[in-house]
């Protein structure tokens, strides 16, 4: 096993790894792990589809790869342990999303204060599945405030958390669950059975990163309000994780979100996030701040950490 400080290291470098390169642009593995589960659904997403069906299908997307993951990281620490720590920052890596959340929201600030609503229109689309067509500037900086906290937790903290307790084959492992859900966990006719095993791991492996998420934003924003917003609002959120991260995100940016927004031309209105102003360009900035200042919290905790624990084991 790798030392604490060794593993600390492993996450600083992977953090700036990902500010410095960003998302792989071609050949990422994610992108491939989406075809395999392409392939996957197509065979076994049938009319006869049950639970049993839903927990195969979960099987054979992830048990796989990370068993891939783990027997690299095995295989690395028998011929060195410094071969491992690369490995481990490698791959988180590859499972961080920080830079590119930086860069597809802040594109959509940059178009908004510039007056280019078409632009900024066809940026929002990149990132939700809300309809944007004839959208105006406050539609659009809601969608991305929105998916801006939503995605600081799936991809940036829970990431985090997931590495911090097992390393790199943990960070692969929440990636996979993530991007599963993402891909299955809908609750439509086509996934209602089929994707059920999928949101339920992933509703697992994030109840705590979730909460861990709103209790950063709560610590770097509006604490009271965040905390106000997180007991009143969460519970009537349709999940059990995103409406913890979005009702104290919305609290500590001091914004009013949620509400109204079109899906395949209907409106859905959904429960109020936050308590506040109305979302401008500037907020998405700010509440990528709020992501990008809490990863730095994590790093400056997860030092401390290391070192209390490295000062009991050694006394």
């Amino acid at each position: 096993m790798l030392d604490g400080l060794v593993m600390l290291l492993c996450l600083l470098l992977g953090i700036l790894l990902d500010l410095a390169l960003g998302e792989v642009r071609k050949f990422h593995p994610l992108v491939g792990f989406g075809n395999l589960v392409n392939a996957i659904e197509r065979r076994l997403n049938t009319p006869k589809a049950s639970r049993w069906t839903s927990a195969l299908a979960w099987c054979l997307a992830v048990l796989p790869l990370l068993a891939l993951s783990v027997l690299a990281i095995l295989s690395a620490q028998h011929v060195s342990l410094w071969l491992a720590a690369i490995l481990h920052m490698i791959l988180l890596y590859f499972c961080l999303g920080l830079r590119s959340l930086h860069e597809h929201n802040a594109a959509i600030a940059i178009a908004l204060q510039a007056g280019d609503l078409r632009e900024a229109r066809k940026r929002t689309s990149y990132i939700v599945s809300r309809d944007t067509e004839d959208a105006d500037e406050d539609y659009l900086a809601k969608a991305s405030v929105e998916s801006v906290l939503e995605n600081g937790c799936d991809a940036v903290f829970a990431t985090l958390f997931w590495f911090i307790l097992l390393g790199g084959a943990g960070a692969v492992l929440y990636r996979l669950v993530n991007t599963l859900d993402a891909m299955w966990g809908y609750r439509s006719t086509r996934f209602l059975r089929f994707g059920c095993v999928a949101a339920h791991v992933d509703d697992v492996m994030n109840w705590i990163p979730a909460r861990l998420t709103a209790c950063t934003y709560a610590t770097l924003g509006k604490t009271r309000l965040a905390w106000q917003c997180w007991q009143r609002q969460a519970p009537d959120w349709p999940s059990p994780n995103a409406g913890p991260v979005m009702a104290a995100g919305a609290g500590a940016l001091g914004l009013a979100l949620g509400g109204a927004a079109r899906y395949d031309g209907v409106v859905e209105t959904r429960p109020p996030l936050g308590e506040g102003d109305t979302a401008k360009a500037a907020d998405i900035l700010r509440a990528l701040r709020l992501v990008e200042t809490g990863a730095a919290l994590w790093c400056g905790i997860a030092l401390l950490a290391a070192l209390l624990l490295r000062g009991v084991i050694h006394a």
